[in-house]
């Protein structure tokens, strides 16, 4: 088998078809398998899978085991040379994951390559290629400073936003929405850290690569087209919210915290849990 379709699903049944009938043409002439590993659905997604995509293999959780466990779950039954990570609210456009693998298959050192993401409307979605997060870069995100100033690298470290969308660069990491991993990346570094429950275990994957000596790209001639923030998140809007947060945390624990004195680290966890509680509180006064 030459590519592992995983998708982890949850109440996405009304974007599953899209994303499931696109695969079709997206890979062109390469064999290709599809795995879903489904968190305990209660929309139908179960049943829609087996009575219109009877060939996909199907996990079935019983209970919400998370992004990162559920596509850790995935990886183990995929047999394929590259392992496609594939949100259920993405489509691809036609021949989309044939050209980033023929792209990687031009430099065997390329372990994670990620396609152009565009929303719904043709809009670029700047997660889907990104820089270090470290502190800097973060804040000028949350606070708005890389779009104001979408020129000055001091504040674009992280969405990259300063780099032409549509031309092809090495980065540091790429969007889990729709990203192809080399089986022999998986075979070095092993599978997602499962402390992330769910958001920026991509970017610790791509970190992690890297550190191995592995090359991450963004690839825009390959086009996907992503909702975000249906299914999983929706379903469970306060704690994706939580979680949101305290992926960011860890994140910066795991890779970054060594290089701050403990007052700086102190600041940076009183920062995200200002902006924990300031957005859940704004998520309940808008209900």
């Amino acid at each position: 088998m030459k590519a592992s379709i995983c998708i982890v699903n949850l109440n996405a049944r009304k974007h599953l078809g899209s994303c499931l009938s696109s695969l079709k043409d997206t890979l062109g002439d390469i064999p290709f398998e599809t795995i879903v590993v489904d968190n305990h659905s209660w929309d139908g997604s179960n049943r829609y899978i087996q009575s219109n995509f009877p060939e996909t293999t199907l996990i079935k959780n019983k209970r919400n085991e998370g992004y990162t466990r559920a596509m850790n779950q995935a990886m183990g039954y995929a047999t394929g040379e590259y392992v496609i990570f594939l949100n259920p609210d993405a489509t691809c456009e036609p021949d989309a994951l044939k050209k980033l693998i023929d792209f990687m298959e031009t430099d065997p050192s390329i372990g994670i390559c990620g396609p152009k993401v565009l929303n719904d409307d043709g809009t670029f979605q700047k997660s889907c290629r990104r820089g270090i997060p470290r502190p800097q870069a973060v804040f000028s995100y949350f606070f708005g400073f890389s779009n104001r100033y979408p020129n000055n690298k001091n504040f674009t470290g992280y969405h990259l936003n300063h780099l032409d969308e549509n031309e092809i660069n090495e980065v540091e990491a790429v969007s889990g929405s729709c990203s192809i991993i080399r089986k022999d990346v998986i075979e070095d570094i092993g599978l997602l850290d499962e402390r992330f429950f769910a958001y920026q275990e991509d970017s610790d994957y791509c970190f992690r690569a890297k550190d191995k000596g592995w090359k991450i790209y963004y690839y825009p001639e390959s086009i996907i087209y992503h909702i975000g923030g249906a299914g999983g998140a929706s379903s469970f809007p306060f704690r994706a919210i939580f979680e949101w947060h305290r992926s960011y945390y860890r994140l910066f624990i795991k890779h970054f915290s060594k290089d701050y004195s403990p007052i700086f680290n102190l600041i940076y966890f009183l920062v995200m849990f200002s902006k924990l509680i300031f957005t859940e509180g704004k998520y309940l006064l808008n209900q």
